[in-house]
């Protein structure tokens, strides 16, 4: 049997694969590659119940420390709150709470607003963008990078090394991007020990949890972590919101009338298109039953949050994107202790970006046929390469704004689809 959870067709569209695993059986054992299984989860009571079963262990160099020829463990996510259990789990995650409390996000709305404000003028003139590598990716990235520190000269990098321990099937790619993260924030914790100011992580370098302090490992391992999630998952929350709502234009219309109506909106667009595919690795620590299906022990068990947000037995009618629907306990962000940290940031983020993009630009609309569009292979993620678009520009206030000549829609030069579908900026260039 061939591996399912990989191929042209999965990286473009999941959800046929998906519908057809979970009405199979919501829990099974399904081929990974080389020889390998593992039990996937598609039905959403399943993976909610998964979520929060403690006879499902993260910690990874557990599961791997008899089986030496299978080990991958990469230093810059080796000791994170993804890798751990509780009690060590708890400790991690309560060290940096603090600084995704809807309080504090609440906080970075102005910096965040400015940022997106910035990015939107820079394409503004221009009529046509693309909204991953000109909003999507850089939004994200500047925020969490200020939050940690980062200096603008590295982003670049930080970027393209985040992008790479993606590379579904390139070991070699993911293991290199690893161990350059690891090197990169390792000598960052040195130069704000040398000179702290006042980010988090000159915080985390100082952090104490009562008498237990972070070691050198889970310091570089925790603050890659942040930085690596902080952004890839937004970004892809943004791309697939923005596709999704081009894709329904009476939605796209239903936001316009009613901008109040974002807010509770983006749990739809989350659950229609979540920006991860497939949960990061767990494995049974004894034998369980789930969905009917028996799970021995020591055997690795993927949760498919995107397979679950669209099981017609919780969500009627999944494949329909509708904004009235409640649809805040999908699972895009997980469920249980897991969940992810950074919610609350995405959320700001996405809202905000969405919101800039309807205030600015009108008459949106794709670019190019959505079949030509290419995402990114990998299982994990679910997110787009690149989403040109083309749009009349709107100033503040709601005055259209002069084209520049030969830009967009007042064009008579319709740019051609290759131009359209290349990226404006490489993944280096992103700042």
């Amino acid at each position: 049997m061939s591996n399912p959870l990989q191929g042209p067709e999965f990286h473009l569209n999941p959800y046929p694969a998906y519908a057809q695993l979970r009405s199979s059986a919501p829990v099974q054992k399904v081929p990974t590659g080389h020889g390998r299984y593992s039990y996937l989860i598609t039905g959403y009571a399943e993976a909610r119940a998964a979520f929060t079963d403690s006879r499902l262990s993260k910690n990874t160099a557990r599961f791997f420390a008899d089986k030496p020829s299978e080990r991958n463990l990469h230093p810059a996510v080796s000791q994170t709150m993804l890798a751990t259990d509780p009690p060590h789990h708890a400790r991690l995650r309560r060290l940096v709470t603090q600084a995704f409390t809807r309080g504090t996000v609440d906080r970075l709305r102005p910096y965040i607003q400015q940022v997106s404000t910035g990015l939107v003028d820079t394409f503004l003139p221009d009529g046509r963008a693309d909204l991953v590598e000109d909003l999507a990716v850089p939004l994200p990235v500047t925020v969490i990078c200020h939050m940690l520190g980062v200096p603008e000269a590295d982003r670049p990098a930080v970027r393209q090394w985040s992008n790479d321990l993606f590379a579904a099937g390139q070991p070699a790619r993911i293991d290199a991007a690893s161990h350059a993260l690891a090197e990169f924030m390792t000598d960052l914790v040195e130069t704000k020990r040398r000179s702290p100011d006042g980010s988090l992580l000159t915080d985390l370098i100082a952090a104490r949890d009562g008498r237990d302090a972070l070691d050198e490992s889970e310091l570089v391992s925790l603050a890659v972590l942040l930085l690596v999630a902080g952004h890839e998952t937004t970004t892809n929350f943004i791309g697939n919101a923005a596709l999704a709502l081009l894709q329904h234009p009476e939605s796209l219309a239903q936001l316009r009338e009613d901008p109040e109506l974002l807010g509770t909106a983006l749990d739809e667009l989350l659950r229609f298109d979540s920006p991860v595919g497939i949960a990061t690795f767990r494995y049974t620590t004894e034998p369980l039953t789930l969905g009917g299906t028996d799970i021995p022990s020591g055997v690795p068990v993927l949760i498919a949050p995107g397979a679950a947000n669209r099981d017609p037995a919780h969500f009627p009618d999944p494949e329909e994107l509708d904004l009235d629907r409640t649809a805040k306990d999908h699972l895009a962000f997980g469920h249980g202790i897991h969940r992810c940290l950074g919610a609350p940031l995405a959320r700001a983020e996405a809202e905000i970006a969405l919101d800039t993009l309807l205030t600015r630009c009108g008459r949106l609309r794709l670019a190019v046929p959505a079949e030509d569009l290419q995402w990114r292979r990998t299982r994990l993620m679910r997110g787009l390469e690149s989403l040109p678009v083309v749009f009349q520009p709107v100033q503040p206030g709601g005055r259209p704004c002069p084209y520049t000549p030969g830009a967009g829609l007042n064009s008579s030069r319709t740019p051609p689809r290759a131009e359209l579908l290349q990226p404006r900026h490489n993944h280096s260039d992103v700042s």
